[in-house]
């Protein structure tokens, strides 16, 4: 998808929202006083605490909550476990203040939601869903980067995949995939045709984890989903879903009909990944992969 059209429809929702404006609704609110006051509304918390929920600056909170407390919508009483920090709660004022705040924007709410109907109310509340956790991950994942294996990756992913196979008791007598003869060379294994490799950097440049595909051997048409692995510091940070999806895309563009993978039930994680992603269980394998430790087999069809 060209990101510039969403980028526009953002822009114009940010406006249809009233974002840019100096008020919410007939109240004498800016829009991000608003959010201070709901914020609030859970309970009291400090400058830092409501700036990291709204993803501003400290600063750019201050002033902000300095006017609610000049028009008394909040006060300020002293931390009661920090003597050096305050924390702002809403007043009587403020929580009345809020109760018209919500009616308003609910009423507001329900005019747009008239406009729709039920089927396409549910549309736009998981479409919207699925924006805000697409967002929530691009969040987390700055600073880590997914780029295609190079020579000098081989004893990083390798070490990566010891590590993780050691971690969930996969070991190489077992014949799973940390027993590959190939595990030192993934760069030369994958630098073939209808083959690709990535490995993720985390901030300081260091190999936190890599996955790849390649043809699967004895079906036409079929990749392999192969060596997915993740250091802990990698995980709950939805680089794995992005790791496969870009593996997904690239299959397709590579002209394969369908993705194949092999993984185990204690990688539970990783099963509830691709299940996730529209692999369907097989009774049985497909191909050759060289293994035969990993119970669960998946394919995806690439159509």
């Amino acid at each position: 998808m060209d990101p510039r059209p969403l980028r526009a429809l953002s822009r114009d929702l940010v406006r249809e929202l009233g974002m840019l404006s100096q008020q919410c609704g007939s109240l004498a609110l800016s829009p991000l006083e608003a959010h201070l006051l709901i914020e609030l509304e859970s309970g009291p918390a400090t400058n830092q605490q409501l700036a990291d929920r709204l993803r501003i600056d400290k600063s750019n909170a201050s002033r902000p909550l300095a006017r609610l407390a000049e028009r008394e919508l909040i006060a300020w009483q002293a931390h009661p476990s920090d003597g050096r920090s305050k924390q702002a709660s809403l007043t009587a004022h403020g929580a009345a203040q809020l109760h018209d705040l919500h009616r308003q924007m609910d009423e507001a709410m329900s005019d747009t939601l008239a406009q729709l109907a039920p089927e396409e109310s549910e549309r736009l509340w998981e479409g919207l869903r699925l924006y805000r956790s697409a967002l929530s991950r691009a969040r987390r994942q700055q600073g880590y980067r997914i780029r295609s294996i190079a020579p000098e990756d081989n004893a990083a992913i390798a070490a990566v995949v010891r590590r993780v196979s050691a971690e969930y008791g996969l070991t190489a007598d077992k014949g799973y995939g940390v027993a590959d003869p190939v595990l030192d060379e993934l760069f030369e294994t994958y630098h073939r045709a209808a083959s690709h490799y990535w490995v993720i950097e985390g901030p300081d440049g260091t190999i936190l984890g890599g996955g790849g595909i390649a043809p699967l051997a004895g079906e036409e048409g079929v990749c392999e989903l192969q060596k997915m692995y993740f250091l802990p510091d990698l995980r709950g940070l939805g680089l794995g879903r992005r790791l496969v999806l870009q593996a997904l895309e690239e299959a397709r563009q590579l002209g394969y009909q369908h993705c194949y993978l092999e993984t185990t039930a204690s990688l539970r994680e990783a099963t509830a990944l691709y299940e996730s992603l529209g692999f369907e269980h097989l009774p049985g394998p497909l191909g050759s992969t060289g293994h035969d430790a990993c119970e669960i087999c998946m394919v995806k069809s690439l159509g």
